[in-house]
Protein backbone atom coordinates (compact mmCIF):
# COMPACT_ATOMS: atom_id res chain seq x y z
CA UNK A 1 0.00 0.00 0.00
CA UNK A 2 1.10 3.41 -0.55
CA UNK A 3 2.30 5.66 2.13
CA UNK A 4 -0.69 7.12 4.10
CA UNK A 5 -1.27 10.62 3.78
CA UNK A 6 -0.51 11.71 7.68
CA UNK A 7 3.03 9.51 7.65
CA UNK A 8 3.61 11.17 4.08
CA UNK A 9 3.03 14.51 5.41
CA UNK A 10 5.00 13.79 8.51
CA UNK A 11 8.29 12.73 6.56
CA UNK A 12 8.04 15.87 4.72
CA UNK A 13 7.59 18.14 7.43
CA UNK A 14 11.11 16.27 8.79
CA UNK A 15 12.30 17.01 5.50
CA UNK A 16 11.60 20.20 5.32
CA UNK A 17 13.19 21.11 8.68
CA UNK A 18 15.93 20.00 7.43
CA UNK A 19 16.53 17.66 10.48
CA UNK A 20 20.09 16.42 11.05
CA UNK A 21 20.80 12.34 10.40
CA UNK A 22 20.77 11.13 13.76
CA UNK A 23 23.88 9.22 13.39
CA UNK A 24 25.56 12.39 12.78
CA UNK A 25 24.59 13.57 16.19
CA UNK A 26 26.06 13.41 19.89
CA UNK A 27 24.00 11.68 22.25
CA UNK A 28 23.05 14.95 23.91
CA UNK A 29 22.31 16.46 20.77
CA UNK A 30 20.27 13.48 19.82
CA UNK A 31 18.18 13.49 23.03
CA UNK A 32 17.31 17.46 22.79
CA UNK A 33 16.52 16.83 18.84
CA UNK A 34 14.15 14.28 20.19
CA UNK A 35 12.62 15.82 23.12
CA UNK A 36 11.74 18.91 20.38
CA UNK A 37 10.11 16.42 17.99
CA UNK A 38 7.64 15.07 19.99
CA UNK A 39 6.90 17.66 22.92
CA UNK A 40 4.79 19.78 20.96
CA UNK A 41 1.77 17.87 19.84
CA UNK A 42 -1.87 19.42 20.51
CA UNK A 43 -4.23 16.42 22.21
CA UNK A 44 -5.85 16.62 25.84
CA UNK A 45 -6.30 12.95 26.58
CA UNK A 46 -8.28 13.18 29.88
CA UNK A 47 -6.51 11.64 33.47
CA UNK A 48 -7.44 12.32 36.82
CA UNK A 49 -4.68 12.88 38.20
CA UNK A 50 -0.40 12.46 37.37
CA UNK A 51 2.17 11.98 39.63
CA UNK A 52 6.44 11.79 39.54
CA UNK A 53 7.91 9.58 42.15
CA UNK A 54 11.04 7.50 42.88
CA UNK A 55 11.24 3.55 43.82
CA UNK A 56 14.32 1.35 44.87
CA UNK A 57 15.98 0.47 41.79
CA UNK A 58 19.25 -1.45 40.77
CA UNK A 59 20.80 1.81 40.30
CA UNK A 60 19.48 3.67 42.96
CA UNK A 61 16.12 6.26 42.68
CA UNK A 62 14.09 5.11 39.47
CA UNK A 63 12.01 7.80 38.35
CA UNK A 64 8.56 7.09 37.68
CA UNK A 65 5.60 8.84 36.29
CA UNK A 66 2.20 7.63 37.97
CA UNK A 67 -0.86 8.20 35.71
CA UNK A 68 -4.45 7.89 37.48
CA UNK A 69 -7.96 7.33 35.15
CA UNK A 70 -10.60 9.99 36.14
CA UNK A 71 -12.23 8.00 38.55
CA UNK A 72 -10.09 6.13 39.79
CA UNK A 73 -11.46 3.37 42.49
CA UNK A 74 -8.83 1.91 45.05
CA UNK A 75 -7.19 -0.81 43.18
CA UNK A 76 -7.06 -0.15 39.27
CA UNK A 77 -5.15 -2.28 36.65
CA UNK A 78 -1.85 -0.89 36.05
CA UNK A 79 -0.24 -0.91 32.46
CA UNK A 80 3.66 -0.76 33.15
CA UNK A 81 5.03 1.24 29.98
CA UNK A 82 8.36 1.50 29.04
CA UNK A 83 8.75 4.47 26.18
CA UNK A 84 10.59 4.39 22.91
CA UNK A 85 13.94 5.75 21.76
CA UNK A 86 16.17 3.10 20.98
CA UNK A 87 17.96 2.85 24.63
CA UNK A 88 19.76 5.99 24.75
CA UNK A 89 17.15 8.60 23.51
CA UNK A 90 13.10 9.42 24.99
CA UNK A 91 11.93 10.26 28.50
CA UNK A 92 8.46 9.93 30.44
CA UNK A 93 7.77 13.40 29.32
CA UNK A 94 8.24 12.49 25.40
CA UNK A 95 5.88 9.70 25.70
CA UNK A 96 3.99 11.32 28.19
CA UNK A 97 0.66 12.20 25.30
CA UNK A 98 1.00 8.22 24.70
CA UNK A 99 0.22 7.65 28.12
CA UNK A 100 -2.50 10.14 29.11
CA UNK A 101 -4.00 8.99 25.98
CA UNK A 102 -3.42 4.95 27.35
CA UNK A 103 -4.92 6.05 30.87
CA UNK A 104 -8.19 7.33 29.12
CA UNK A 105 -8.79 4.42 26.81
CA UNK A 106 -7.75 2.00 29.54
CA UNK A 107 -9.28 3.40 32.77
CA UNK A 108 -6.32 1.60 34.02
CA UNK A 109 -3.54 3.18 35.26
CA UNK A 110 -0.31 3.58 33.68
CA UNK A 111 3.21 3.65 34.83
CA UNK A 112 5.80 5.15 32.78
CA UNK A 113 9.09 3.91 33.97
CA UNK A 114 12.55 6.40 33.52
CA UNK A 115 14.99 3.74 32.90
CA UNK A 116 18.62 4.37 32.98
CA UNK A 117 19.87 5.52 29.29
CA UNK A 118 22.58 4.57 26.98
CA UNK A 119 25.83 4.93 26.45
CA UNK A 120 25.94 6.41 30.28
CA UNK A 121 24.23 2.68 31.45
CA UNK A 122 24.15 0.38 29.19
CA UNK A 123 22.63 -3.00 28.73
CA UNK A 124 21.48 -4.63 31.10
CA UNK A 125 20.38 -1.70 32.99
CA UNK A 126 17.62 -0.86 30.85
CA UNK A 127 15.60 -4.29 31.29
CA UNK A 128 17.12 -4.58 34.98
CA UNK A 129 15.14 -0.87 36.15
CA UNK A 130 12.08 -2.17 34.27
CA UNK A 131 11.77 -5.54 35.90
CA UNK A 132 12.68 -4.36 39.16
CA UNK A 133 9.80 -1.33 38.49
CA UNK A 134 7.31 -3.90 37.24
CA UNK A 135 7.83 -5.68 40.93
CA UNK A 136 7.57 -3.07 42.87
CA UNK A 137 4.48 -2.33 41.52
CA UNK A 138 3.28 -6.18 42.09
CA UNK A 139 4.20 -5.92 45.87
CA UNK A 140 3.16 -2.29 46.28
CA UNK A 141 0.78 -1.30 44.84
CA UNK A 142 -1.38 -0.61 47.20
CA UNK A 143 0.60 2.73 47.79
CA UNK A 144 -0.25 3.75 44.29
CA UNK A 145 -3.77 2.79 44.19
CA UNK A 146 -3.17 -0.16 41.59
CA UNK A 147 -4.05 -4.11 42.45
CA UNK A 148 -0.61 -5.62 41.94
CA UNK A 149 -2.27 -8.87 40.43
CA UNK A 150 -3.20 -7.48 37.68
CA UNK A 151 -0.16 -5.87 35.68
CA UNK A 152 0.04 -5.48 31.96
CA UNK A 153 3.35 -4.52 29.90
CA UNK A 154 3.49 -1.84 26.90
CA UNK A 155 5.88 0.18 25.52
CA UNK A 156 6.70 0.85 21.88
CA UNK A 157 9.93 0.05 19.60
CA UNK A 158 13.23 -0.03 22.52
CA UNK A 159 10.21 -0.44 24.62
CA UNK A 160 8.49 -2.73 22.96
CA UNK A 161 11.83 -4.50 23.51
CA UNK A 162 11.69 -4.12 27.15
CA UNK A 163 8.21 -5.31 27.29
CA UNK A 164 8.91 -8.14 26.23
CA UNK A 165 12.30 -8.99 28.13
CA UNK A 166 10.05 -7.99 31.23
CA UNK A 167 7.61 -10.43 30.43
CA UNK A 168 10.10 -13.32 29.50
CA UNK A 169 11.66 -12.25 33.11
CA UNK A 170 8.57 -12.69 35.14
CA UNK A 171 7.83 -16.23 33.79
CA UNK A 172 10.17 -17.61 36.39
CA UNK A 173 10.68 -14.81 38.74
CA UNK A 174 7.24 -13.17 38.69
CA UNK A 175 5.27 -11.32 39.17
CA UNK A 176 2.41 -12.40 37.06
CA UNK A 177 1.60 -10.51 33.72
CA UNK A 178 -1.91 -10.52 32.46
CA UNK A 179 -1.00 -9.75 28.91
CA UNK A 180 1.68 -7.64 26.88
CA UNK A 181 1.02 -4.64 23.92
CA UNK A 182 4.17 -4.66 21.92
CA UNK A 183 4.56 -1.89 19.22
CA UNK A 184 6.47 -1.93 16.75
CA UNK A 185 8.83 -3.42 19.08
CA UNK A 186 12.78 -4.58 18.15
CA UNK A 187 13.21 -8.43 18.90
CA UNK A 188 16.65 -9.53 17.49
CA UNK A 189 19.67 -7.87 17.55
CA UNK A 190 21.44 -11.55 16.15
CA UNK A 191 19.71 -10.99 12.20
CA UNK A 192 20.74 -7.56 10.52
CA UNK A 193 19.71 -9.19 6.83
CA UNK A 194 15.64 -9.32 7.45
CA UNK A 195 14.97 -7.47 4.31
CA UNK A 196 12.71 -4.86 5.97
CA UNK A 197 15.88 -3.08 7.18
CA UNK A 198 17.34 -2.91 3.33
CA UNK A 199 14.00 -2.18 2.07
CA UNK A 200 12.54 0.35 4.35
CA UNK A 201 16.22 1.52 5.89
CA UNK A 202 15.96 4.86 4.66
CA UNK A 203 13.48 7.99 3.44
CA UNK A 204 10.75 6.81 6.33
CA UNK A 205 11.64 8.43 9.94
CA UNK A 206 13.88 5.48 11.41
CA UNK A 207 16.65 4.63 9.58
CA UNK A 208 18.80 1.44 9.84
CA UNK A 209 22.29 3.64 9.46
CA UNK A 210 20.23 5.14 12.86
CA UNK A 211 19.49 2.16 14.51
CA UNK A 212 22.95 1.25 14.46
CA UNK A 213 24.13 4.14 16.14
CA UNK A 214 21.60 3.01 19.11
CA UNK A 215 22.82 -0.30 19.00
CA UNK A 216 26.57 0.57 19.43
CA UNK A 217 25.35 3.25 22.19
CA UNK A 218 23.57 0.39 23.99
CA UNK A 219 25.20 -3.13 23.27
CA UNK A 220 28.71 -3.28 25.04
CA UNK A 221 31.40 -4.83 23.01
CA UNK A 222 31.64 -7.88 25.67
CA UNK A 223 28.02 -9.08 25.29
CA UNK A 224 26.74 -11.25 22.51
CA UNK A 225 23.87 -9.88 20.15
CA UNK A 226 22.03 -13.69 20.67
CA UNK A 227 21.63 -12.71 24.67
CA UNK A 228 18.10 -13.37 24.73
CA UNK A 229 17.65 -10.02 27.40
CA UNK A 230 18.60 -8.18 23.77
CA UNK A 231 17.11 -10.50 21.44
CA UNK A 232 13.96 -11.76 23.39
CA UNK A 233 12.59 -14.11 19.90
CA UNK A 234 15.73 -15.79 21.19
CA UNK A 235 13.79 -16.52 24.67
CA UNK A 236 12.05 -19.18 26.36
CA UNK A 237 8.41 -18.21 24.69
CA UNK A 238 6.17 -20.92 26.67
CA UNK A 239 4.40 -19.41 29.23
CA UNK A 240 3.90 -15.99 28.09
CA UNK A 241 1.10 -13.72 28.99
CA UNK A 242 -0.88 -13.10 25.80
CA UNK A 243 0.80 -10.52 23.48
CA UNK A 244 -0.61 -8.02 21.21
CA UNK A 245 2.08 -7.28 18.22
CA UNK A 246 1.51 -3.96 16.53
CA UNK A 247 3.98 -3.33 13.19
CA UNK A 248 3.96 -0.16 10.87
CA UNK A 249 4.19 -1.32 6.98
CA UNK A 250 7.20 0.70 6.53
CA UNK A 251 9.12 0.34 9.47
CA UNK A 252 12.95 -1.03 9.29
CA UNK A 253 11.71 -3.32 12.58
CA UNK A 254 8.05 -4.43 10.66
CA UNK A 255 9.66 -8.27 9.87
CA UNK A 256 10.92 -8.69 13.21
CA UNK A 257 8.11 -7.61 14.88
CA UNK A 258 6.05 -10.31 12.25
CA UNK A 259 8.61 -12.85 13.37
CA UNK A 260 8.10 -12.59 17.26
CA UNK A 261 4.44 -12.54 16.59
CA UNK A 262 5.10 -16.19 14.75
CA UNK A 263 7.03 -17.33 17.01
CA UNK A 264 5.22 -16.36 20.08
CA UNK A 265 2.00 -18.25 18.34
CA UNK A 266 4.45 -21.37 17.53
CA UNK A 267 5.27 -21.42 21.39
CA UNK A 268 1.43 -21.81 22.44
CA UNK A 269 1.01 -17.99 23.13
CA UNK A 270 -2.09 -16.01 22.09
CA UNK A 271 -1.38 -13.55 20.03
CA UNK A 272 -2.90 -10.61 18.10
CA UNK A 273 -1.10 -8.79 15.16
CA UNK A 274 -1.92 -5.61 13.74
CA UNK A 275 0.10 -4.56 10.72
CA UNK A 276 -0.74 -0.37 10.28
CA UNK A 277 -0.13 -0.67 6.14
CA UNK A 278 0.95 2.78 5.03
CA UNK A 279 2.21 3.73 8.17
CA UNK A 280 6.14 4.32 9.86
CA UNK A 281 8.35 3.95 12.99
CA UNK A 282 7.12 6.67 15.21
CA UNK A 283 3.28 6.67 14.48
CA UNK A 284 2.16 5.47 17.58
CA UNK A 285 3.30 8.96 19.79
CA UNK A 286 1.92 11.36 17.34
CA UNK A 287 -1.49 11.63 19.53
CA UNK A 288 -3.34 14.29 18.00
CA UNK A 289 -1.66 14.28 14.94
CA UNK A 290 -2.18 10.61 12.82
CA UNK A 291 -5.34 8.88 13.08
CA UNK A 292 -3.22 5.96 13.69
CA UNK A 293 -2.04 6.88 17.04
CA UNK A 294 -5.62 7.21 18.93
CA UNK A 295 -6.81 3.56 16.79
CA UNK A 296 -3.68 1.74 18.30
CA UNK A 297 -4.64 2.70 21.61
CA UNK A 298 -7.66 2.37 21.39
CA UNK A 299 -6.77 -1.25 20.49
CA UNK A 300 -4.38 -1.90 22.87
CA UNK A 301 -7.36 -0.58 25.47
CA UNK A 302 -9.69 -3.75 23.93
CA UNK A 303 -7.02 -6.48 24.13
CA UNK A 304 -6.12 -5.43 27.52
CA UNK A 305 -9.86 -5.55 28.48
CA UNK A 306 -10.53 -8.71 27.92
CA UNK A 307 -7.56 -10.20 29.92
CA UNK A 308 -7.37 -8.02 33.46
Amino acid sequence: MALHPQAETLINLAAKAKLPALETLSVDDARALYNVRTADLDAEPKVGEVMDRTIPGPGGDLPIRIYRPVDAGDATPCLMFFHGGGWVIGTVETHDLACRALTEATNATVVSVEYRLAPEHRFPAAPDDCTAATRWVAENGAEIGVDGSRLALCGDSAGGNLSAVVAQDCVDGGPHISAQALVYPATDFSDPTRPSLTENGEGYLLTAAAMKWFADHYVPDEVPRTDVRLSPILGSLEGLPPALVITAEYDPLVDEGLAYAEVLEAAGVEVDYIRYDGQVHTFFTQVGFMDASLDSINRIAEFLERRW
